[in-house]
């Protein structure tokens, strides 16, 4: 039996300067995840892995997003003050909750007439025969008790209703 000796070098991860950079611009462009770890130049593994280890990459992560959200904020708070109606009502919308009234008027100026109304729905009444039937024998209350009866007995119940 031989064995064969294969290189084996661990991959040590830490957090050097240049990875929490590439992790906070990954971050301050929005990604999130395995993008954001992909676009660090990490696999999503070693980017949980370095997460776990190191506090400071959670920190230049969530330094990253809020950073990413000033500049759009910013941006689109000095689009509002040059002018920008859009811009403003933007920022009132998703910022302050801010919602535009919205006014119906509706108006009907037609009169309806109960007994017209009245008159086309009997127009509409479909004339129909009808017989009445006094008198239908029921015979399904005493056939349930027969049923019951045969089966306490010890009758074959199957038996008595297929011939029945």
């Amino acid at each position: 039996m031989t064995f064969y000796s294969f290189p084996f070098e661990p991959q040590r991860i830490e957090a050097t300067e240049a990875r929490l950079e590439a992790i906070y611009d990954a971050a301050k462009m929005g990604l999130k995840g395995d993008s954001l770890a992909l676009a660090a130049g990490l696999t999503p593994a070693q980017h949980r892995k370095l997460a776990e280890f190191d506090p400071l990459v959670e920190f230049a992560e969530l330094k990253g997003r809020a950073d990413g959200e000033f500049t759009a904020a910013k941006t689109l708070h000095e689009a509002a003050r040059d002018g920008d109606a859009k811009a403003a009502l933007d920022i009132l919308k998703h910022q302050h909750g801010w919602v535009a009234k919205q006014q119906i008027d509706v108006s009907i100026d037609q009169q309806i007439s109960i007994t017209g109304a009245l008159e086309k729905a009997q127009q509409r009444v479909i004339e129909g025969m009808y017989t009445d039937i006094s008198h239908i024998e029921d015979n399904s209350t005493n056939a349930g008790t027969d049923l019951q009866r045969i089966g306490r007995d010890g009758v074959d119940v199957k038996a008595m209703v297929a011939r029945d």
